[in-house]
């Protein structure tokens, strides 16, 4: 039973890898059907996310809408305490002065 599909392969690749981690079997159709985009509509070439056992597909989406909601969350931009460096929220440590951000766990 298909349970996510979109134009990012890379995403839905990991949604796979997301899945198998958590024990439901499950492949990827439509993984070279780019190459009929023109001929076809997009959306119907999109690589496709499929569940093995049906009775999975239902935890399987939870699983799914969690991960993409929490790749959706980027963190926020902070300034430095110690030279007010301004610095993406990836940053644990500013690069300018190597003072740790106040809320990370390094610190």
């Amino acid at each position: 039973m298909k349970v996510y599909s979109s134009p990012n392969l890379t995403m839905v690749g990991h949604l796979r890898n997301v899945l198998e981690a958590r024990g439901i079997a499950c492949n990827i159709r439509g993984e070279f059907a780019g190459g009929a985009v023109g001929l076809l509509p997009p959306i119907v070439c999109w690589p496709e996310l499929w569940v093995v056992e049906e009775s999975q597909a239902e935890e399987a989406r939870q699983i799914v809408r969690e991960a993409i909601e929490s790749t959706e969350h980027e963190p926020a931009h902070w300034k430095c305490p110690s030279c007010e460096e301004e610095l993406e929220g990836q940053f644990t440590v500013c690069w300018k002065c190597g003072r740790n951000r106040p809320d990370s766990r390094d610190a």
